[in-house]
């Protein structure tokens, strides 16, 4: 592929079991969040027989390797290309509309004036204030849990309102906007915008007004124990020791036995904390659970967690496009995710969430910039970029759902093999803000 006198190679992808890895094999990408393994990178050439055994020794079942980098399975192994696996899931997104949406036992939601419906444009100024009161309230929490010192619940709660009335009058400005946050200030802005992703997958799943609540404290609590990781482990750059590893991996525990210490008494809070990393597949922790085992609580944090997680930039590494990450969490979702409750999360964020860069059928490069409340497949995009052409064009927001729009999305793409420099001012007008 060239493009603007670069050339690009085109990897050839399989996907295979972590068994049929073998030294010489080029290494592209863990089926997994970054999380779930001690490596600072995802792409190498697999040549120190420890660090297969380490792969090996995760929670990673399957991994994506480059054939053109490296070695090829046996032509007996069972592997899927990238092409088929796109497929399926280009497929499966497709009929989401038509898909049932798994419904909690509900308690009807009580609208109020309070969460009347805002723009896009009115509700970020609004989500803007509730991120730097948000960020500051949960700075201070982090620091008095260090100390030993009980939790200032109703403070909490007062903080979870604002966010739930927020996601109620417009569900993507706050979580769009909790994306954007800088990777210095990761830790805290990752548990405000967990709490929003948690009542945006509540509502959709139709949880009562007290269910609601009782989510969005959970979400804004549930990583609580990495205030007992030393900073150099939390934020460093380069690839974590086995030591190391397993001090990030206690996190849930350790933050389980501060809401106790702390005075928490809701069980619900206490289980999606201590929770929130098991799978359904039984290989997650601590307790390593089966899905039988797991809350529904704690199943939508592992869902909000790790989606906010893949989609943020960390000291050591980007994070993705949102289209791209929910792509991939349904890649793997048989182990990882309760596969309803992660169509229920799609569906309160949009197939395109609000962010993704993608392509039109008529070679324009666009950003999506709010959904469409009639289609999943049909949202607002700000176009940019002319790939005919090769070259930046006038910015013009189409929208794709209005009648006799002959334009629809063709495919996502990776904002990395472009480097545009200002996709989130395209996107809401507005760069990281220094919450």
């Amino acid at each position: 592929m060239q493009r603007g006198g670069w050339h690009f190679l085109t990897p050839m992808l399989k996907r295979i079991r972590t068994q049929d890895l073998s030294l010489g094999m080029f290494l592209h990408e863990f089926c997994g969040s970054w999380m779930d393994h001690p490596f600072w990178r995802s792409q190498f050439l697999l040549q120190d027989p420890q660090d297969l055994a380490r792969i090996r020794d995760t929670s990673i079942q399957e991994v994506w390797i480059d054939t053109s980098k490296g070695q090829d399975v046996a032509p007996s192994t069972h592997a899927i290309t990238r092409e088929q696996a796109d497929a399926a899931i280009d497929t499966a997104f497709s009929h989401l509309a038509e898909m049932p949406t798994f419904q909690a036992p509900p308690e009807a939601l009580q609208p109020s004036r309070r969460n009347a419906p805002t723009s896009m444009a009115e509700e970020l100024a609004h989500a803007a204030q509730i991120c730097q009161q948000s960020k500051k309230a949960v700075v201070s929490m982090f620091n008095e849990a260090r100390l030993g010192r009980a939790l200032e619940v109703p403070d909490l709660q007062v903080m979870v309102e604002e966010i739930s009335a927020s996601i109620a009058r417009h569900p993507n400005a706050l979580i769009s906007l909790a994306r954007l946050k800088s990777a210095d200030d990761y830790t805290y802005m990752h548990s405000v915008a967990v709490c929003a992703l948690m009542m945006a997958l509540g509502r959709q799943i139709k949880l009562s007004e007290t269910q609601l609540r009782t989510a969005g404290l959970a979400g804004l609590l549930h990583d609580l124990g990495k205030a007992r990781i030393p900073l150099a482990v939390l934020n460093k750059p380069g690839k974590l020791t086995d030591e190391e590893f397993a001090v990030v991996r206690n996190h849930p525990v350790e933050g389980y036995r501060m809401l106790l210490q702390g005075g928490m008494q809701d069980a619900a809070v206490l289980d999606a904390c201590l929770h929130h990393h098991e799978k359904i597949d039984g290989t997650g922790y601590p307790e390593k659970l089966d899905a039988a085992s797991i809350s529904l609580i704690a199943k939508m944090a592992a869902i909000c967690d790790v989606y906010d997680a893949i989609t943020s930039d960390r000291p050591y590494k980007r994070g993705w496009d949102p289209s791209e990450s929910l792509r991939r969490m349904a890649e793997w979702s048989h182990a990882h995710f309760d596969t309803q409750l992660l169509q229920a999360f799609v569906k309160s964020l949009g197939i395109y969430p609000v962010g993704s860069l993608v392509r039109l059928s008529s070679g324009r490069l666009g950003v999506v910039i709010e959904q469409s409340p009639g289609s999943l497949l049909l949202p607002r995009v700000n176009t940019f970029f002319c790939t005919a052409k090769d070259q930046r064009i006038p910015p013009e927001v189409v929208d794709l759902s209005r009648p006799g729009c002959g334009d629809k999305i063709a495919a996502r793409e990776n904002p990395e093999r472009w480097h545009f420099a200002d996709i989130n001012t395209l996107c809401m007008g507005m760069e990281p803000l220094p919450w």
